[in-house]
């Protein structure tokens, strides 16, 4: 029996895949106009900002309320800037600089080049408070370590970005700053009380919700405290209770990808739509290279849901409803937010290389030689970061590029600066960093990542390695160099 037609539409109204390609596929465009939520844009989608910007208009044209997320963190995750590394600081130097004025124009910068190219709702900013400095997946993305500073600055992010009338996405509910696993492989379980909790991973929350975020974005970790059963993307408990109710957050709750491990690695992703939108999610992020087949697969899942009663068909009602209204609402604010006249497709912020790297953390005396070479090490990149351009390298700089298995020779005589990020967290790399600290001694290790709490391998860390990052870093390197000069000079006369 064919079901109803407001089903199958409800059905349509709460996914939001990804595609491949650069211009929008028919089959994606057909079910756009059917009532798809919208879609999720990635780096594989776009050339650069003008191009996305007709890709964006193509989707507004199959459907004028749709959805159109981008993973825009501004700073090492970066889907604008991805083949070129990002021009913001990121969120862990933005809370070192620590002036919520500053963030603020941050987000609402990042919000202006969202709107130049045509995207509504950004997954971002990540307010997970980064209490495990060994966190694969969260690092230099937290703004800290503390709930108050991630708190204060959750909510100038947040304020700028939702200025511009693009949505906000706090994110990963109810926090995924205390793990040592990456939810994209595995199930990360948070095993603290709901005091522990209220004290530290809701602080940024509440923040986020006073400020106005337009969503909120799901985790998929277990907090078995909490709900034994079920990870947080599925738990009505933490989304109904905690989210709903205590903290009174009233929009529209999305989901963390549902192709990762952490949410359908067991039971693929048509149940965990099914599992997610009964928990009381209302917006489904399927995954990065969605198909028009998977789309009716996991539609036929919530259909069946329905007719079997596992799904109420109102919770499903509800979900779309809000979507769409969402969906609304952003089209009210384009019209009635107009974008600045000095603001280009084409035009990059420029933010004070001094003051970023006067947040970096230097704990080494040792002075900066004018014959220095840059040593890159290549580890690889987590699942949300993907490959793309950091450091000095995406700064233009020539580095000696070093993987896992390789060698590499640095001139004697010469100083290697040791670019790396989350040095304590790879057996190798400390490895190679010892034996290039043994074969030269003035040899200066920097991280730009995380850096381990004893900072071993950090003898300056710059908590983020975007390229706007690289370019403070080369450009302290230079004034470092240009003191030792100058001490030199002085000393000779």
């Amino acid at each position: 029996m064919t079901p109803p037609r407001s089903i199958r539409r409800d059905a349509a109204g709460v996914l939001l895949p990804g595609f491949v390609g650069t211009t929008l596929p028919e089959w994606l465009a057909a079910r756009l106009r059917d009532g798809l939520a919208g879609v999720c844009i990635f780096a594989i989608n776009i050339v650069s900002i003008a191009q996305l910007r007709e890709l964006t208009d193509e989707i507004r044209r199959a459907n004028p309320r749709a959805l159109i997320a981008i993973d825009e963190e501004g700073g090492d995750v970066t889907r604008l800037y991805q083949a070129i590394g990002s021009p913001y600081p990121g969120n862990a130097l933005l809370g070192r600089i620590d002036d919520p004025d500053f963030t603020e124009q941050v987000g609402r910068r990042i919000g202006w080049q969202l709107r130049l190219a045509g995207c509504n709702l950004n997954f971002a900013p990540d307010v997970d408070i980064n209490s495990n400095s060994s966190n694969p997946v969260i690092g230099v993305r937290s703004f800290g370590a503390t709930p108050e500073l991630v708190a204060r600055h959750t909510s100038a992010w947040i304020r700028g970005l939702e200025a511009t009338g693009v949505a906000a996405s706090a994110k990963h509910f109810p926090g995924h700053g205390d793990t040592a696993q990456d939810s994209h492989l595995a199930l990360p379980v948070v095993d603290v009380a709901v005091e522990a909790l209220q004290d530290r991973e809701l602080v940024p929350f509440r923040a986020a919700v006073a400020a106005g975020s337009r969503t909120i974005m799901t985790s998929h970790i277990m907090l078995p405290q909490l709900d034994a059963a079920n990870p947080a993307t599925f738990s009505r408990t933490i989304l109904r209770g905690l989210l709903r109710e205590e903290l009174g957050f009233d929009g529209v709750i999305v989901t963390d990808a549902l192709d990762m491990k952490g949410a359908s690695g067991v039971v693929g992703i048509p149940e965990a739509a099914v599992l997610a939108i009964t928990a009381g999610c209302d917006l489904l992020c399927i995954g990065t290279e969605n198909t028009d087949e998977q789309l009716g697969q996991i539609e036929a899942a919530l259909v069946a849901a329905v007719a079997s009663g596992r799904l109420d068909d109102t919770r499903l009602t509800e979900a779309a409803g809000r979507n769409e209204a969402l969906g609304r609402q952003l089209v009210g604010a384009s019209a009635g937010i107009p974008i600045p006249d000095d603001l280009t497709v084409d035009g990059e912020p420029e933010f004070d290389l001094a003051r970023t790297a006067a947040a970096f953390d230097v704990r080494t005396t040792r002075a900066v030689s004018e014959d220095r070479v840059l040593v890159s090490i290549e580890t690889i990149a987590n699942i949300a970061v993907g490959d793309a351009p950091w450091g000095p390298g995406a700064a233009g700089a020539d580095t000696l590029r070093v993987s896992e298995g390789e060698t590499v020779t640095v001139p004697f005589g010469s100083q290697p600066v040791i670019l790396g990020k989350d040095n304590h967290r790879h057996a190798w790399v400390r490895d190679l960093i010892d034996d290039l600290r043994a074969q030269h001694p003035t040899a200066i290790v920097v991280d730009m990542g995380w850096p381990g709490d004893d900072r071993s391998y950090a003898d300056v860390a710059t908590f983020g390695a975007s390229r706007h990052a690289g370019r403070a870093l080369l450009a302290w390197l230079e004034r470092e160099a240009a003191k030792q000069d100058l001490l030199a000079r002085t000393d000779s006369r």
